[in-house]
C-alpha cells in the first residue's frame, strides 16, 4: 500500500488514518521530510511539491510520482491530496491498483479541484462533509 499526502493539513489527515493502515506493508510518501520525521517515519519517499499555478514544478511532481508508482507497484493507493497524491492515484489506477481518495476537510462547499480530477480514477472517493455525499462521493465521517 502507498499512502501519500502533501505537507500541511493533507499530511495531518493522513496521519489520523495511520492506525487503520497497519495491515500489510505501508509505504508513505510526502512532500515534506520534516513532517515524516516528526511523526516517526524513518523511511518515506519524497515527491516535489507543486500546485496548478506552477506548471513546471507540477510536471516535475508528475514525473516523480509516475516513477514512484512504477517502482513500488502498489496494490492500493490511499491519498488525502493534493496534487502529488492525485498524480500517484492516477498512475496507480493505470497499473490496476485500487485507489482511495479522501477529500480534504477544507473542501466544505464543493469537492476540491484535485478531488474532482481524481474522481474517474478513484476506486473509492470520500468526502468529509455529509452534505457533499452523493452516489459518486461516500461519506463515513470526518477525520478532524
Amino acid at each position: 500500500m502507498l499512502a501519500i499526502a502533501s505537507g500541511g493539513g493533507h499530511w495531518e489527515e493522513l496521519m489520523l488514518l495511520r492506525p487503520a493502515l497497519t495491515e500489510g506493508r505501508v509505504v508513505f510518501a510526502t512532500t515534506n521530510r520534516e513532517l515524516a520525521v516528526r511523526d516517526g517515519l524513518d523511511r518515506v519517499h519524497l515527491l516535489p511539491d507543486a500546485n496548478r499555478d506552477e506548471p513546471m514544478r507540477a510536471m516535475s511532481s508528475m514525473i516523480a510520482s509516475a516513477r514512484l508508482v512504477w517502482r513500488l507497484r502498489p496494490n492500493v493507493v490511499v491519498t488525502t491530496g493534493a496534487l502529488p497524491g492525485l498524480f500517484c492515484l492516477v498512475f496507480a489506477r493505470l497499473i490496476g491498483a485500487r485507489t482511495v481518495w479522501i477529500d480534504s476537510i477544507a473542501a466544505s462547499d464543493r469537492p476540491s479541484l484535485s478531488g474532482a480530477f481524481a474522481r474517474p480514477f478513484a476506486t473509492r472517493w470520500y468526502t468529509q462533509w455529509q452534505h457533499l455525499q452523493s452516489p459518486a462521493r461516500d461519506y463515513e465521517g470526518a477525520l478532524l
